[in-house]
C-alpha cells in the first residue's frame, strides 16, 4: 500500500477504510497526465488488498475535491491527435479499474468537483458532499466531446435531460441543485461531511463483505441490460450459503448479537 504524503495522488489505510487522496491543493488538485498514470496500480492495489473493505476518495483539503484536468495539459500533452488519444488511454483506464473495482467507493466531496474530479466521482458507488460542494463537466468549454463510459455514468445518476444540461451549458452547479437531481445521495455540513463519511464506510465494512461485493456485482450486470439470472450469477448467489460469513450472520442472528464477518 503506498503511502506518500508528497505524491500528487496517494493512498492511506486505516481500520478497514482506504482513502485514495488527490494532493495539489495550490492547484485545486486539478489533475495531470501522471496522476491518471499513477490511478490504475493504486487502484489495483486496493482491490488486492484483503484488509481494505472500503475505498473514500477525497481531496487533501477542504478547498477542492478535484478541479479537473490541469489546463497547463490542453497546450502540450492534449494538443494532438496523438497525444489526446494517449491521455485519454490512461483516464479511461483509471475510470474502467474504479468502475470495476469489487469493493464499495464513495467520493467525499468538498468544493470543487469538476471536470475529471467530477467523471471519477460519478464512477463512484456513492457521492458525499457538504454545502461547499461545486460540480460541473465542462467539455461545451473546451471544444471537447465527453467519451460514454463518463456519460454512461452521468445519465445513469441524473437522468438524460439532467445529463445533456450538464454537458451542454458546462454550468457550475451547487450542491443543493445537485442533490436536488440525484447527482449526490448525501448532502451534509461542513463540519459533519468527513465523519458521517467515514462513519458509513465503517458502517459497510461491518457488513458481510461477500453480501456487498455479490451485491456489487449483480447491480453491475443489471446496468448491462440483465434481466434474468445466467448461471455464473445464480452460482455465485448459491455459493454464499457455504460461506463462513453467512454461518457467522445466521449464528448471531440466533444468539441475538451483533455478527463478527470476517473477509470472504
Amino acid at each position: 500500500m503506498i503511502e506518500n504524503r508528497h505524491d500528487s495522488v496517494y493512498v492511506e489505510k486505516k481500520d478497514g477504510i482506504a482513502t485514495l487522496y488527490f494532493n495539489r491543493p495550490e492547484k485545486r488538485n486539478a489533475l495531470t497526465y501522471e496522476m491518471w498514470k499513477a490511478l490504475p496500480d493504486l487502484l489495483d492495489e486496493v482491490d488486492k488488498d484483503q484488509d481494505i473493505k472500503v475505498l473514500i476518495l477525497r481531496g487533501s483539503d477542504e478547498k477542492a475535491f478535484a478541479a479537473g484536468a490541469d489546463i497547463n495539459e490542453f497546450k502540450t500533452l492534449r494538443y494532438s491527435f496523438e497525444g489526446a488519444k494517449e491521455y485519454n488511454n490512461k483516464t479511461l483506464l483509471a475510470e474502467e479499474k474504479l468502475d470495476n473495482l469489487s469493493k464499495p467507493t464513495i467520493s467525499l466531496i468538498q468544493g470543487y468537483c469538476v471536470g475529471g474530479g467530477c467523471e471519477l466521482a460519478v464512477t463512484c458507488d456513492f457521492r458525499f458532499s457538504d454545502t461547499t460542494g461545486k460540480f460541473a463537466i465542462t467539455p461545451a468549454k473546451l471544444g471537447l466531446i465527453y467519451n460514454l463510459p463518463g456519460t454512461k455514468n452521468l445519465v445513469d445518476l441524473v437522468g438524460p435531460a439532467s445529463a445533456k444540461d450538464i454537458l451542454y451549458s458546462g454550468r457550475i452547479l451547487n450542491a443543493e441543485e445537485a442533490s436536488d437531481i440525484g447527482l449526490i445521495e448525501r448532502l451534509y455540513s461542513p463540519e459533519k461531511v468527513v465523519e458521517e463519511t467515514y462513519n458509513y464506510a465503517h458502517c459497510l465494512a461491518n457488513n458481510a463483505q461477500i453480501s456487498i461485493r455479490g451485491a456489487k456485482r449483480i447491480i453491475r450486470e443489471v446496468n448491462k441490460g440483465a434481466t434474468e439470472e445466467s448461471e455464473e450469477i445464480a452460482n455465485l448467489v448459491l455459493s454464499s450459503f457455504d460461506s463462513e460469513d453467512y454461518k457467522e450472520g445466521v449464528q448471531a442472528f440466533l444468539e441475538k448479537r451483533k455478527p463478527n464477518f470476517k473477509y470472504s
